[in-house]
């Protein structure tokens, strides 16, 4: 009779008491070392449009992919040690930004008053959170800005001496404007110039950004992108870099999108968000999606440019419709390419 007692008051006592921790069902983590995924994919580019090939010199075409193939390298060395994709983007993107070849930061394009005037944009898939800086004179690394933005501030978009304020506040590197004077960049404005003096049609100099996506060891997306714009662009232009949506964007539900091209027609069709729209509404894959926005959609109205995409299962588009697309991936079996054309 005791026991049986003991036990009516044992099952009473669980019925209102809650178990002890080590007793209740455990959950995976997804963010714990042992429950890191295998996979991991980082894809990157420098901007869309330029010469034919065969019309670069050979030094300056492998002056492009060893730097791709650098910036390849640390992203995968970040990646492979369990690092985050937005870590991973923002790291790829300023060793772009602080390398004169591309177009962003130091190697950004000069607008009609001679000025160098950056955007960039960041997106975390996870968390659906974004920031973005545009018009920035002063911001050694834009990039670093904009995810300052999304992680610091109550804002998704700073422009001008707002940002730059902003972003000196926040400790980041701030360097006088003539830091940003390349002669290469310098000597592209006067050719456009002289071009439009004599009524000649412009060049494929024009184009240019940089980006990079990735899909990280926890399932995570991301997009970062940055740009000096358009050679000759009008003082206060701003493109579809900083436009989340238009030249950046990320959803872990479907794929991170970085854009480079003529970003008037990329925010008039809020392309990074079509291509990952058509994935989740129409069940598209990333290749299909990616396709009919850059090759049909975009073509049709004479639109130049390109898109670099990696989709939450790790498959890769690196989709454009001009001459040359600057880019590169790598995933975590080893696989990694660079190519220009």
């Amino acid at each position: 009779m005791k026991n049986l007692v003991s036990r009516y008051l044992l099952v009473l006592f669980s019925l209102f008491s809650p178990l002890p921790a080590f007793l209740l069902p455990q959950s995976p983590s997804t963010e714990s070392g042992s429950q890191l995924a295998a996979k991991w994919t980082l894809v990157i580019h420098g901007g869309a449009g330029g010469p034919a090939k065969g019309v670069m010199p050979a030094e300056k075409e492998k002056a492009y992919l060893d730097e791709m193939s650098a910036v390849l390298q640390a992203g995968a060395k970040l990646l492979e040690n369990g690092g985050t994709s937005l870590d991973a983007v923002e790291m790829c993107v300023k060793m772009m930004e602080d390398s004169p070849l591309f177009n962003a930061g130091k190697g950004a394009v000069f607008t009609a008053e001679g000025k160098n005037e950056m955007d960039a944009g960041i997106m975390d898939g996870k968390m659906g959170k974004a920031g973005a800086v545009a018009g920035v004179t002063t911001i050694k690394n834009p990039v670093a800005a904009a995810r300052a933005v999304m992680e610091k501030s109550e804002h998704v978009m700073l422009i001008g001496e707002g940002a730059e304020i902003f972003a000196r506040k926040q400790g980041l590197e701030i360097v006088d404007p003539s830091y940003f004077f390349t002669k290469d960049r310098w000597d592209a404005l006067q050719k456009v110039l002289q071009k439009e003096k004599e009524k000649q049609p412009g060049d494929a100099e024009k184009h240019g950004t940089v980006g990079a996506v990735a899909l990280d060891r926890y399932g995570n997306l991301s997009a970062a992108t940055s740009t000096g714009g358009m050679t000759n662009k009008m003082k206060g232009r701003i493109g579809d870099t900083p436009i989340i949506g238009a030249g950046t964007y990320a959803n872990n539900r479907t794929c991170a999108v970085s854009a480079t091209g003529h970003g008037e027609f990329f925010i008039r069709h809020v392309v990074s968000y079509d291509i990952s729209a058509r994935m989740e509404y129409l069940n598209e894959s990333l290749s299909a999606a990616a396709n009919y926005v850059i090759n049909e959609k975009l073509k049709s109205q004479g639109a130049n440019g390109g898109i670099i995409a990696v989709d939450k299962d790790g498959n890769i588009a690196m989709t454009f419709n001009t001459n040359a697309m600057f880019r590169g991936s790598v995933t975590a079996n080893g696989k990694s390419e660079v190519a220009i054309y």
